[in-house]
């Protein structure tokens, strides 16, 4: 605690009037000449008074009637624990001579101090200087400075806890507007979308343990075809961590358009962010280099969680260590290789999940998350089984850590039949054509029922391109793509139109009959309805709608069935 005491001697005088204006009560006097003597006496007394006022003013300026008596004194101060017991005004003279703060008080002229204390704790200290009228403070004065201090104290703490709560709510709004500032500058460093590689899968999750975080990852696609994959976490959380991840994110993608090699990748990082990092952080991370053709591998690690690879009914743990980035210069990055067969599935994840604690005390693990690895049908059914387990996990228990996930599956090699594109002319019938020939890409990737769901789907999306999008003006082009994975099939159909349709109404059969919902909507609806998922987006002059379908467990149509 650090008080500056300070008491203008204008309020002095002010105490000083009050004080001089108790008199004691007189008894009454029966002759008139008592009182005219009386009288007499009183107003000699009082020009004699005023006359040493007038002289005193005529010596001091008027100023120093404002001055303060500034005194600031140390938590350590011994003054504090004497005055804590204090119920009343105290003499200079009886406070502890060893105390600076005493010292300085008395260089100031202080004569007496008025501990004020409410609730057993001292919350402030009233110091007087010399009475304007030079004379002593009576016993009257202690008196009327005992009652100001009992009413006085509650009143100045509450007026300082109103003072503490309104600096802490402007320091929670600020904080509140900094973060909320931080987060927007994070969501753009973190991948907006995840790629689609031809014959690989990405599925990722990023769970922050406060409104911003400092783990992160990233998709780098290089200069020579190959695509680089990045995750890290900052060793702390909130906005310092978010400042240092954003950072360290920019740093990597400026060193991948110059040295693809994740071991300098790393080198070449950690030189450049020992200078800018501040004290007691560091930052893990893995950076993880693969040929989408070959299923090459290679890999470097500073610090970070030890990647999972699933093969066949394995479990494999890619071995590399390194110093996190920000420690030590000159740092070196082994770098290690490896090939991801077809149907591998990787998992590059952050300490979030393995460190959480459930209520018992007992951490996640290694171990936990290797069975979840095992037991994995897909990286997105792994993404979703470690979110729920540890969700589960963990009940009860604060988030203790931002959660990083990424996986990466394998599938068909980067043939030429892993993505198809055709166009067709904006004629009511080419739907059909449309449906066929997505039919015939997909062959043997979905089960009937599923087939069945996804060619309702492409030709419904297709006619409303035709008629809504082109308005059948067979000079415009429906343009299809198709993108054939492991784990999903994608089909983006792009028209003309004039950019995103408004989202779909949940049609009721009633309100359509009353007019109160259009008559249209119904294909829109049903298209939402037969695959995974549906997004809709532009491109230059191009409007897009994208349907997904799930080829492993979990597809639409199990969903409905079950």
């Amino acid at each position: 605690m650090k008080d500056t005491l300070g008491v203008r001697r204008g309020r002095v005088a002010v105490a000083d009037a009050v004080v001089d204006a108790a008199a004691k009560p007189v008894a009454p006097v029966t002759t008139q000449t008592r009182v005219e003597g009386r009288a007499a006496k009183a107003a000699e007394r009082t020009g004699k008074r005023d006359a040493r006022r007038a002289k005193s003013n005529a010596q001091d300026p008027p100023q120093a009637h404002t001055s303060l008596i500034n005194v600031e004194i140390d938590p350590s101060d011994p003054l504090l624990t004497f005055l804590q017991s204090e119920t009343g005004p105290v003499e200079i003279a009886s406070l502890p001579a060893y105390s600076p703060a005493v010292n300085r008080m008395k260089e100031q002229c202080v004569q007496v101090v008025v501990p004020l204390v409410t609730s057993g704790k001292l919350v402030g200290l009233l110091a007087l200087g010399p009475r304007l009228s030079e004379r002593s403070y009576s016993r009257y004065d202690r008196r009327l400075l005992k009652d100001l201090a009992r009413y006085a104290a509650p009143a100045l703490r509450l007026g300082q806890l109103m003072h503490e709560q309104e600096r802490e709510a402007r320091a929670h709004e600020r904080l509140g507007q900094e973060l909320h500032v931080a987060q927007l500058i994070q969501q753009q460093f973190l991948p907006a979308g995840l790629p689609e590689l031809g014959g690989w899968h990405v599925a990722a999750f990023y769970g922050p343990a406060r409104t911003v975080g400092g783990d992160f990852y990233d998709i780098i696609q290089l200069d020579d075809g190959r695509v680089m994959v990045v995750t890290g976490d900052v060793t702390d959380k909130g906005v310092p961590a978010a400042l240092v991840m954003a950072s360290t994110y920019g740093l990597l993608r400026a060193t991948a358009k110059v040295a693809s090699a994740p071991g300098e990748v790393l080198r070449r990082v950690n030189e450049l962010l020992i200078p800018q990092i501040p004290m007691n952080m560091f930052v893990t991370c893995l950076v993880l280099v693969i040929d989408l053709g070959s299923g090459r591998i290679e890999f470097a690690n500073a610090g970070h969680n030890l990647p999972y690879v699933r093969r066949d009914d394995q479990v494999i743990q890619l071995m590399a260590r390194g110093m996190p980035l920000g420690l030590m210069p000159g740092s070196i990055y082994d770098e290690h290789e490896m090939v991801i067969e077809p149907g591998d599935i990787v998992l590059l994840y952050s300490d979030g999940i393995t460190e959480q604690h459930n209520a018992a005390g007992e951490m996640f693990g290694f171990d936990r998350t290797a069975a979840l690895v095992a037991a994995a049908t897909s990286g997105d059914q792994l993404v979703d089984s470690s979110v729920q387990a540890l969700t589960k996990f963990s009940a009860g228990v604060d988030q203790e850590d931002d959660i990083t996930l990424v996986t990466l599956h394998r599938g068909l090699a980067g043939t030429p039949r892993s993505t198809v594109s055709f166009s067709v002319p904006s004629e009511m019938g080419n739907e059909r054509e449309v449906m066929d020939r997505v039919a015939a890409i997909v062959e043997g990737a979905l089960p009937e029922d599923a087939l069945f769901a996804l060619n309702t789907a492409v030709s419904e999306t297709t006619m409303n391109a035709i008629e809504h999008g082109n308005r059948a003006q067979t000079a415009l082009e429906v343009s299809v793509t198709v993108r054939r994975t492991v784990e999903t099939i994608t089909v983006d159909i792009s028209d003309y139109g004039r950019g995103r349709q408004h989202e779909t109404e949940t049609p009721d059969i009633d309100l359509k009959l009353a007019g109160e919902q259009t008559p249209r909507g119904w294909g829109l609806f049903l298209v939402e309805q037969l695959v995974d998922r549906v997004e809709e987006f532009t491109e230059g002059d191009r409007h897009i709608v994208r349907l997904i379908m799930r080829t492993g467990d979990g597809s639409a149509i199990e969903r409905q069935e079950t």
